[in-house]
């Protein structure tokens, strides 16, 4: 019997439907009602229904060869005869356990039509397998057959004991959430929770649909109404969460706390909220009662290291961070990455200026054979510490003992080194570098717009021109080389009409980046078009203070007689960075001392 006669018999429903897109739909809404069953409120919920009776069938040797060969051919990707085979012997030995297999198969391969057929077959087997259920009637969203959800659920809750409904409340709900017809499928849910309106369950289910299909003021009505009799529910109040402001959520989070001190994913829930708004204090205070609460919780322990950092606390983080460590070494057989950790523990040590215990905590970094995509990265950074350190030859050799796995890595290391020779005082050595680089990857855009801001440094203007506009040939999204080479003509006051235009490409590119809008800003002051400038510069600096766009829009408001804030904004600038040295020659052409 072939798959496509397997399909056809079981009636499916599904012909001229995109296959691959349909099981994975159905897929999706089967595996959200299931997921119901794994927690309510924090407890576990009693789902347990009458086992159904296997049948006694003997494994023949016949029978063993067909599922022991079935499962070899689509371990070697020949799944349609995996799947017919294992049809055919669920038929034959009425083995629900097989119809299941044959179904996980056709769902792996994205076959609609083979998989209902076999979830149907299982069904039959297994009438009780609530999983059984649940793919089918994923199947029948996908086929916008909600007539058959409600008639199953209804059914479900009349025979069910009252200590299942909750569940079964949920997993409607669940399954209808990935209905196309969002409202169609609440007006569903409502009718099969109607003969309950009254019990909390239902409210709560309510609530997350209507969450789900948009209506927030009808989901924060219906968890309030759990609250008023379940007030420890933790999934409404979680609800109302998510249906509110974050600054309503907070407070109502915060509220439901003080009743509920012990609602641990509400606390959890609500401290990242507090991230969110800003109110690192306030955040910090709930991870550390949470890590109280559950003093094997690493996760809290992290977080409260990157709060630490984020509130200017090295030592704190640091503290935290050596205390996750610390834990994970006495759990070697979790599955692990301390990367974050250890990166964060260098940075720390590296804003001190103590460099040698910056690179031991980067040398702890592993690449885990090869798994680990921050490990090539962190090689780079423990080469640039060997340079502060003053070590410059030792950095370049760390470089050239680090082995690229693919081309990106390699023009990595290449632009690692040049800025290594850069950062030294070496211009001409790190020319030479990205020269060899260029010659072994010619047409790399990467390495090009390098070499010409290289180029443009040391006044090599027709080079970084040249590679420039290779880089926009070779990359014409590239927002950074249209910028770089449209502010390069505007600062030296030429071909302003091309300038203008190479720096919009770069804002439409890229907009909001402070430093094209500082060029944009840039240009149109020197096209004398002054309230397009200042617009253009004031939203730069309100993105990024920076000590250069404050140079360009005191230069602009003083020109335009602003001469106080003018004088003001380069103060401001010069606190931050008194050695900026195109503020120093700004205020030395213009004779002005702020």
């Amino acid at each position: 019997m072939s798959a496509a006669l397997v399909t056809g018999c079981a009636s499916t429903g599904l012909q001229g439907t995109d296959s691959a897109s349909d099981a994975n739909h159905a897929n999706d809404a089967a595996q959200a009602a299931l997921s119901a069953e794994k927690t309510l409120n924090g407890v576990t919920a009693d789902v347990s229904l009458p086992e159904d009776k296997l049948p006694e069938v003997t494994l023949s040797e016949e029978l063993f060869y067909k599922i022991i060969t079935a499962e070899i051919a689509y371990q070697r990707g020949s799944w349609q005869g995996a799947y017919v085979t294992l049809y055919s012997v669920a038929q034959q030995t009425r083995d629900p356990r097989i119809a299941r297999r044959a179904a996980e198969i056709a769902l792996s391969v994205k076959q609609a039509g083979e998989a209902l057929a076999a979830i149907r077959l299982w069904r039959e087997l297994a009438p009780n397998s609530n999983e059984a259920t649940q793919y089918y009637l994923g199947f029948m969203v996908m086929n916008n057959n909600l007539a058959e959800i409600q008639s199953v659920f209804t059914e479900k809750l009349k025979t069910a004991d009252p200590k299942q409904h909750a569940i079964l409340m949920l997993q409607a709900q669940r399954l209808l959430s990935r209905a196309r017809d969002k409202n169609a499928a609440f007006d569903v849910l409502e009718e099969i929770l109607s003969p309950y309106k009254d019990s909390p369950d239902a409210h709560l289910a309510l609530a997350q649909g209507a969450y789900t299909k948009g209506d927030n003021k009808r989901a924060v009505s219906e968890a309030q109404a759990v609250l008023n009799t379940k007030t420890d529910s933790q999934l409404a109040i979680l609800t109302v969460a998510q249906a509110s402001s974050q600054q309503d959520a907070a407070k109502a989070m915060a509220a439901f706390l003080q009743k509920n001190p012990t609602a641990r994913d509400v606390r959890l829930a609500y401290a990242s909220i507090l991230i969110d708004l800003k109110q690192l204090d306030k955040a910090t205070r709930e991870f550390e009662q949470i890590a109280r609460d559950r003093p094997d919780d690493n996760n809290a322990t992290y977080t409260l290291g990157v709060l630490a950092m984020e509130r200017n606390q090295p030592a704190e983080a640091e503290k935290y961070f050596v205390q996750y460590l610390k834990t994970l070494e006495a759990r070697p057989g979790e599955e692990r990455d301390p990367t974050n950790a250890l990166v964060n523990l260098a940075r720390i040590a590296g804003e001190r200026k103590d460099y040698k215990a910056a690179q031991d905590w980067l040398s702890q970094v592993e690449s885990f054979e090869g798994r680990n995509t921050a490990w090539f990265n962190v090689q780079m950074r423990r080469a640039f510490l060997y340079a502060k350190e003053g070590k410059l030859d030792e950095a370049r050799q760390f470089v050239h003992s680090v082995k690229a796995s693919n081309e990106a890595e390699q023009t990595q290391l290449v632009q690692t080194e040049a800025q290594l020779l850069r950062d030294a005082g070496q211009p001409d050595q790190a020319r030479a570098i990205l020269q060899e680089g260029i010659q072994q990857q010619p047409n790399n855009p990467d390495l090009l717009y390098d070499f010409a801001m290289l180029a443009e440094a040391q006044k090599d203007i027709n080079g970084m021109e040249t590679s420039l506009r290779k880089v926009i040939e070779l990359a014409p999204n590239s927002q950074h080389a249209y910028n770089a080479l449209g502010y390069s003509l505007a600062d030296r006051n030429i071909r302003l009409d091309e300038a203008s235009t190479l720096i919009e490409k770069a804002n439409q590119l890229a907009p909001d980046d402070p430093f094209i809008l500082d060029s944009l800003g840039w240009v149109k002051f020197r096209l004398t078009k002054y309230e397009e400038a200042e617009q253009a510069l004031r939203r730069a600096y309100e993105l990024r203070p920076d000590a250069e766009i404050a140079v360009h829009l005191g230069e602009l408001l003083w020109t335009m007689g602003q001469k106080d804030n003018a004088k003001k904004i380069w103060r401001d600038a010069q606190q931050k960075d008194p050695d900026n040295q195109t503020l120093k020659s700004t205020l030395d052409r213009l004779k002005v001392k702020p």
